[in-house]
């Protein structure tokens, strides 16, 4: 006998009344969200499988040369290890973007639903405090919600940042090394 639908639905039932109290900008955060983090998967997977591959047939691409020590030689290295690491920045400005939008969009929800509570209580023209502070906590789950989404967001990019200067610094050392071994 298959389950009813109640049953497939009751683990999501949370998460379901979590949008339902953001209302639709809490959507919009949600989506900017999962771009945000696919970008930020996206990024680890390249550096993990395609980064480490162009960074090794960059190497032997070097140790391949006869000149390393040439001006044209070192400004040649410089070109080809600054191509490797602008592919790694590629998607840095818009993550940087999709952080900074977070909060925005936090407020802006903030905003649209003090305007939902205050209209609502202008209607009833009763003032009741446990309304109002009700509408209050549920128009600022936007912006607790954008602000979560932003730290993490700018945690996971300031960590890419940090990874891509280190890269940086070992990309060159990696390529004098390997000449170093190539002529021992």
């Amino acid at each position: 006998m298959p389950m009813p639908w109640s049953e497939w639905n009751a683990p999501f039932a949370p998460l379901a009344r979590l949008f339902d109290a953001g209302g639709p900008v809490l959507w919009l955060i949600a989506i900017v969200a999962v771009v945000l983090f696919s970008m930020i998967f996206e990024r680890w997977w390249y550096i993990r499988l395609t980064h480490r591959r162009a960074r090794r047939a960059l190497i032997r691409r070097w140790v391949a040369r006869t000149d390393h020590t040439s001006w044209s030689a070192l400004t040649l290295r410089e070109v080809w290890t600054s191509e490797l690491l602008a592919r790694l920045r590629r998607p840095l400005p818009w993550l940087k973007y999709l952080v900074g939008v977070c909060p925005l969009l936090g407020l802006l929800g903030t905003v649209t639903g003090m305007i939902t509570v205050f209209d609502s209580l202008a209607v009833s023209e009763i003032s009741q405090a446990r309304a109002m502070a009700d509408g209050v906590a549920r128009a600022t789950l936007p912006t607790l919600t954008g602000m979560a989404v932003a730290v993490l967001g700018l945690l996971f990019v300031s960590r890419l940042e940090q990874l891509i200067r280190r890269e940086d610094q070992r990309l060159h050392d990696r390529m004098a090394r390997a000449v170093e071994d190539a002529h021992a």
